[in-house]
C-alpha cells in the first residue's frame, strides 16, 4: 500500500492487490462486449437511446413542444432513417444485456461525428461511455479518419468537461432558432491528421 496505509487486500486470495500482476487486477467481473448492430436492433437502439438522454431532457428543461428532435424521444423510424443516411450503430452489451450504443457518421473523407453516446443511467460513471467513444476512435483510425466531430448541449458543462478528459477540444458555439439551447461542436483529432 501507500506509505503509512496497510496494505489492501483482497477478500478472496488475501494477497495484497498491490503484489498481483497488473493484468488480474483489471479483469472484468461482467464481460462486456460491443457490437455492430443490424436492422433487427430498432427497438434496442430506440429505448437504448431515448432512456439514456431522458434526464438530459429534465435537466434542460426539453420537452416535445419546445425540442421535439431530441434524443429523449428517439424512435425506431428515427433509427432506420439514420442508417438509411449511412449511420452505423454500435452496441455496448454487459452479460449479452444491451447498456449503451453510439452512433458514426463519416459525411466526408477525412471526417466522422460520434452521435447519440446513449448509456442506461444505472450503467454510468463505470467507463461505459468511454468504452463507447475509444470504440468509435479506434473504428475511425481503420477508415483513416482524422478528425471526430460531436456536438453537446452548450449549457451541459459536465459533459463537455468529460469530453475533454477523453481529448476532445472545444470548438464553436452556436445558436440555433429551433432549439432551446446552443450547440458546443468539440473535435477529437486522431495522431496524423
Amino acid at each position: 500500500g501507500f506509505p503509512g496505509r496497510p496494505a489492501v487486500l483482497s477478500t478472496r486470495a488475501r494477497v495484497p492487490l498491490n503484489s498481483r500482476p497488473v493484468s488480474r487486477l483489471f479483469t472484468p467481473r461482467h464481460h462486456m462486449q460491443i457490437r455492430e448492430a443490424s436492422i433487427a436492433d430498432l427497438p434496442t437502439i430506440a429505448m437504448l437511446v431515448r432512456e439514456s438522454n431522458k434526464d438530459v431532457a429534465v435537466k434542460f428543461n426539453l420537452n416535445a413542444e419546445n425540442c421535439p428532435k431530441h434524443p429523449s424521444f428517439y424512435t425506431e423510424t428515427w433509427v432506420q432513417a439514420d442508417l438509411a443516411r449511412g449511420e452505423t450503430y454500435f452496441i455496448l452489451e454487459k452479460d449479452s444485456e444491451p447498456i449503451g450504443c453510439v452512433a458514426y457518421e463519416s459525411p466526408s473523407p477525412g471526417l466522422a461525428y460520434l452521435n447519440r453516446l446513449s448509456v442506461l443511467p444505472a450503467h454510468r460513471n463505470k467507463g461505459a461511455g468511454a468504452r463507447l467513444v475509444q470504440h468509435i476512435v479506434e473504428h475511425a483510425r481503420g477508415l483513416s479518419v482524422q478528425t471526430i466531430s460531436i456536438g453537446v448541449i452548450g449549457e451541459h458543462t459536465d459533459l463537455q468537461r468529460w469530453y475533454n478528459k477523453l481529448g476532445f477540444k472545444g470548438g464553436e458555439t452556436k445558436r440555433f432558432p429551433y432549439l432551446p439551447f446552443s450547440v458546443k461542436y468539440m473535435s477529437y483529432v486522431l495522431p496524423g491528421g
